[in-house]
């Protein structure tokens, strides 16, 4: 029976991501948000579980992939759509296709999961941005439109050069040969695990004093941690 418990957090994150795709379709980025991050709560948890109650399988391993292709592939790549939707388009014949472009990283996201189910050299460091970080990067820049909104950071985010330069680097960013640490507590020891301790609680400081414009800052201190920590 206990075999079965991760693998059903893991289904509440696909339900969660389902759920968020949905909002997304329909444009409310807030609940897009809320089953977005719930998706990533229920992601964290279910490797975990797997671990402390030592059920660790190969169906959980491809299950928990196809989920976070939902919550942490699609969505982001809709929640792109949506908001190069919103940007101000140059009058081509063609301007209605510019917003699939925000697809890409659906794509380059599933190329990434794809090759972390192949890898045999990811258990304590993750190669390249993990796809629950870079979602969480790109659902941050609709919540900043709506709950610290200004003129200069709506005409920042509703650039479309600037949501462009986001899909590039979010492309790369997913499949670049860099070491990343992996938020995987074996134990819960400082010694073993000083790095992720610190990047959690230089998170928690960040979003205190900029709420949610500290999200992208969380993922830059992450990626630069982890560089300094090879």
């Amino acid at each position: 029976m206990k075999a079965h418990i991760p693998n059903f957090i893991t289904l509440l994150n696909l339900f969660s991501g389902s759920v968020a795709v949905i909002y997304a379709l329909e444009g409310n980025m807030k609940l897009t948000a809320l089953f977005l991050c719930l998706g990533i709560f229920f992601d964290f948890f279910d490797g975990l579980l797997a671990r402390k109650l030592k059920v660790q399988s190969e169906l959980g391993v491809q299950l928990d992939s196809l989920a976070d292709m939902v919550t942490s592939g699609l969505v982001p790549g809709l929640v792109l759509f949506h908001l190069i939707s919103l940007a101000p388009l140059p009058s081509w014949e063609t301007h209605n296709l510019l917003p699939y472009f925000g697809l890409l990283v659906t794509l380059a996201s599933a190329y990434r999961l794809a090759k972390f189910n192949i890898s045999d050299n990811q258990s304590d460091a993750f190669i390249g941005l993990p796809t629950p970080a870079n979602a969480l990067l790109i659902i941050a820049l609709p919540l900043i439109l709506d709950f610290q909104n200004s003129d200069v950071i709506n005409a920042i985010i509703l650039n479309p050069w600037f949501l462009f330069g986001v899909i590039i680097l979010s492309c790369y960013l997913l499949n670049a040969p860099i070491k990343l640490i992996a938020l995987k507590f074996k134990t819960w020891n400082f010694k073993d695990n000083a790095s992720r301790y610190i990047l959690i609680l230089l998170s928690l400081v960040l979003l205190i004093v900029f709420q949610f414009a500290g999200i992208p800052l969380v993922i830059i201190s992450y990626i630069i941690l982890s560089l300094m920590s090879k």
